[in-house]
Order: structure tokens, then sequence, then C-alpha cells
């Protein structure tokens, strides 16, 4: 027992030095148990899956700050943990939002509900009511992924005249889409 706190002590050590196998060994040795430690706060097994994922994740991005004053397997579990009761906070003020919303609007029944093709129709419809360059350059960043300096650069403009094309973009779908912004915010932010 020992021995296995050792080397997953030393696997932290190496993490923080920016070891990918490492960090490989530790997501290996440690992913599935997590996973059924989690389950004791999560109800469904690919929720689990993905807060010991993020879990995991964090532990990566944060590396060269982390700092485990206790075992690397307590570490671990607190973690975890940590991560399963954020989650559950998320998951329970999002279905309160939800119900808070649909009693407001009073939209109990299903035609209240869009399709993802129904909520893209009415971003596209909004869209077309911007300049071409507005519409186009909300399309990249937003549908394509491109980040403001390559919209800028496939386009011959600065990176300034991208940021105020998004924020025109982003001023006017608020307006327009307001009624469904909660439907829409994977688009528009």
């Amino acid at each position: 027992m020992m021995e296995t706190a050792d080397k997953t002590d030393q696997l932290f050590r190496l993490i923080a030095l920016g070891d990918h196998e490492a960090f490989k060994a530790l997501y290996y040795d440690f992913f599935a148990p997590l996973c059924v430690f989690a389950r004791r706060y999560v109800e469904a097994a690919e929720d689990c899956e993905d807060v010991v994922q993020e879990t995991f994740y964090r532990i990566w991005k944060k590396r060269k700050e982390l700092s485990v004053d206790t075992s690397a397997r307590h570490f671990l579990m607190i973690s975890v943990r940590n991560a399963c009761l954020d989650f559950l906070r998320h998951k329970e003020a999002t279905n309160r939002w939800a119900e808070q919303w649909q009693e407001e609007r009073g939209e109990a029944d299903t035609s209240a509900l869009y399709t993802t093709f129904e909520l893209e129709q009415l971003l596209e419809d909004a869209l077309a009511k911007l300049p071409e360059p507005v519409a186009s350059t909300f399309r990249r960043n937003r549908f394509d992924g491109k980040t403001y300096a390559e919209i800028a650069a496939e386009k011959q403009i600065s990176v300034k005249t991208v940021e105020s094309y998004m924020t025109k973009a982003l001023k006017f779908l608020r307006v327009e889409l307001k009624d469904y912004l909660p439907l829409l915010a994977v688009f528009i932010g």
C-alpha cells in the first residue's frame, strides 16, 4: 500500500513538471476507480465519467500551481467529490432556472419546445438582417470556431474590426432573439 502511495505521489511530482507519460499513468490507474467513487454522488454513469474527466483536465491545466498537501490518492478523491458537488449544484440551478423560465412564460405544453433545426433557423433569419460582413464574421467565429485573429487574417481586416463586428452582432441578436436566449445561449453566449 505504501509503495502505491509513493508511486502516485511521484506521478504528481512528474506531472507538475509537464510529464505526459506520468499523467497518462495516473489517468489509467485512477479513472475507473474515481468513476465508481463519483457514483456515490452522481447517478448517471456518463455524468460520473464527465466529472472525472473534467477533474483530470483541471489537474493537467493547473499542474504547475498544484499543491498536494495530503496523499495524492486523497487529493484525487477530494477533487472528484468537489467536482461532483459542483456538478450537482449546477444541475439543480439549471433545473430551477428552466422551471422558472417555463412558469413565467406559461409554456408547459410541448408547442413551446423547439428543435435544434428550428433554433438554428431562427438564428439564421436574424443573421440575415445584419450586414454581410458582420453576419459572416459571427458565423466564422461561432460556427466554424475561428479566432478573431484568424478571421482578421482571412478577411484582411484588423482584429479590432472583427471585435467591432462581433459586438454589433451579439447586441443585435440579444435584442432580436430575446425570447429564445436561454435556448440559443450556446450560439450567441
